[in-house]
C-alpha cells in the first residue's frame, strides 16, 4: 500500500461539485400531463411472464404503466425510438443528469446524437422510499442488466433467462430477426422497482429486497414514438440473486393509455439535440 500523504485529510475534505447542474434542463409540464391522463383511456396491455420479456409500442403523447400484479418483482426496461433503433435509452447520461435513481418528474434520455427526452415519469407509487440507511433507493440507472456473459465469466454458467437474453429474444421476436441481429440493440436499462446502491466501504453495487408490492406501479408519458422491451428479472425481488431458477418470480403488466382527441394540442414532441455535429472539423486545433 502506498504511503498516505500528510495532506490526505485536506484533500478528502474538498467539497464536491455537481458535474451537470440540471436547473436549466427543460422542465416537463407535469400539470398538463396530469390533466391529460385523467381523460386517457386504456388501449392495450402486455403481460410479461416471469423470467421472460416482451416488447410493446407506445405512440408519442400516450402513457404507459408498469405494474407489479402478483408479487414482489423487478423489471429491466429498454426503450427505443420506434422508427429508428439507433436512438435508444442512454442510462449513463440519464444518471449524470438526474442521479442514480429516477422518480416522478425525471426523464429517460436518448443516446447521441439525439439526446432528448424519450419518456417522462409521471407517477411513482414507490416515491416514498427515498434513500434508506444503506444508501439504497428504487428504480436505478446504475446497474447494467443481468447477462449470460458476466455469469459465464464469474461462474462458468450458460444461463439463458437473464434480462439481457430475455430482451434479446423479445426484440428478435418483435422485429422478426435473428437473436444475433437483435442483440446489438439491447442496452443498459432502467431497473424498474429494483432497490440498489453502492456500499460505503468498498463502493460495490448492491441490491436488496425490493419494496414493491402488488398494485405498485411506475407510469410514463411517451415524449416520442417508443418501442419498449421489459424483462421480468429471474431474480424476482432481487433479495438474494438476480439470475436464478429458484428465486420466486412474478409477472409484470404493461398498460398503454391514449389521450382524448385535442388534449395535447399545446404540446409538441421534443426535437433532437441542437448541437451542430461538426465536432470542430475544419476549425483547426
Amino acid at each position: 500500500m502506498t504511503k498516505t500523504p500528510e495532506d490526505a485529510d485536506a484533500r478528502r475534505a474538498i467539497a464536491p461539485v455537481i458535474c451537470y447542474p440540471n436547473d436549466t434542463l427543460p422542465e416537463p409540464d407535469l400539470t398538463l400531463y396530469a390533466q391529460v391522463r385523467q381523460g386517457a383511456r386504456k388501449i392495450g396491455e402486455t403481460l410479461v411472464p416471469p423470467r421472460d420479456a416482451r416488447c410493446f409500442e407506445v405512440p408519442a403523447g400516450h402513457f404507459f404503466r408498469i405494474t407489479s400484479v402478483e408479487g414482489p418483482q423487478v423489471g429491466d426496461l429498454n426503450l427505443w425510438n420506434a422508427s429508428e433503433l439507433s436512438e435508444r435509452f442512454y442510462s449513463g447520461k440519464t444518471r449524470a443528469l438526474h442521479g442514480t435513481h429516477l422518480t416522478t418528474g425525471e426523464r429517460m434520455w436518448s443516446s447521441f446524437p439525439y439526446l432528448r427526452p424519450m419518456a417522462t415519469i409521471v407517477s411513482d407509487t414507490l416515491e416514498w422510499y427515498g434513500i434508506d440507511s444503506f444508501g439504497g433507493s428504487v428504480h436505478d440507472v446504475i446497474g447494467t442488466r443481468c447477462d449470460p456473459y458476466t455469469g459465464n465469466l464469474l461462474a462458468g454458467t450458460q444461463y439463458h433467462h437473464c434480462c439481457h437474453s430475455n430482451l434479446t429474444r423479445a426484440l428478435a421476436d418483435h422485429l422478426g430477426v435473428s437473436p444475433d441481429n437483435a442483440e446489438a440493440h439491447v442496452h443498459d436499462v432502467l431497473n424498474v422497482f429494483m432497490c440498489t446502491g453502492f456500499t460505503r466501504d468498498t463502493g460495490q453495487y448492491f441490491m436488496k429486497a425490493s419494496p414493491v408490492r402488488p398494485g405498485d406501479y411506475l407510469e410514463f408519458f411517451a415524449e416520442i414514438d417508443l418501442l419498449g422491451g421489459l424483462s421480468a428479472c429471474p431474480g424476482g425481488d432481487c433479495s438474494a440473486e438476480h439470475s436464478s431458477d429458484t428465486a420466486p418470480c412474478h409477472p409484470l403488466l404493461v398498460e398503454v393509455f391514449a389521450p382524448t382527441e385535442g388534449a395535447l394540442d399545446e404540446w409538441s414532441r421534443p426535437d433532437p439535440n441542437g448541437y451542430d455535429r461538426t465536432h470542430g472539423w475544419g476549425q483547426g486545433g
